[in-house]
């Protein structure tokens, strides 16, 4: 089965080709990411427990579900596909912003990519899929934070990053 191929861009998000996503986190090259949020009408977080056999942040805590646009694909519909694919969720999904990040992992990983953050409103029971995922649960805001900043080992390191900047936009939009 060949590998999935990631979208290598600029800082400027103009795309400069495609590489095996493996490679890329290998040489920690900057390429196109997504990242879906998900809270339920309450105002709870879905978080989604990596598996156990991801090939980086196995086991940690992140948001409801992270990926890559394959080529040709928007970041919308990626965010959409990997909802569905990840989750077993459908809903619309609200682009709330990007960011640009680079950090080691570990495996001698390198994970550097354009991030852009969607946010759904949902309450659904997910409906794993457990080559992706090994658990998940709704999460208050407030205790989260403080698990976050007690356990921060716990969580993937792009999801510690963003967090705090997704509760903003969460809070300026009244969701």
């Amino acid at each position: 089965m060949e590998e999935v191929k990631v979208i290598l861009v600029d800082e400027n998000d103009e795309e400069t080709g495609l590489m095996c996503k493996t490679e890329a986190h290998e040489k920690g090259l900057l390429h196109r990411a997504v990242s879906v949020f998900i809270i339920n009408p309450a105002g709870d977080w879905l978080l989604q427990r990596r598996a156990l056999d991801k090939y980086h942040s196995a086991g940690l805590w992140t948001n409801t579900c992270c990926s890559h646009p394959l080529p040709g694909e928007s970041t919308e519909n990626a965010a959409k596909r990997r909802l569905f694919e990840e989750m077993g969720i459908t809903c619309d999904l609200a682009p709330l912003f990007n960011f640009t990040y680079r950090e080691i992992l570990e495996n001698g990983l390198i994970e550097h990519e354009l991030d852009y953050v969607f946010l759904g409103i949902a309450d659904d029971i997910p409906v794993i899929n457990d080559s992706e995922v090994a658990d998940f649960k709704y999460f208050n805001y407030r205790e989260m934070k403080i698990d976050i900043k007690t356990n921060p080992e716990n969580y993937t390191i792009w999801f510690r990053k963003i967090f705090k900047q997704v509760n903003q936009h969460i809070r300026e939009q009244k969701m």
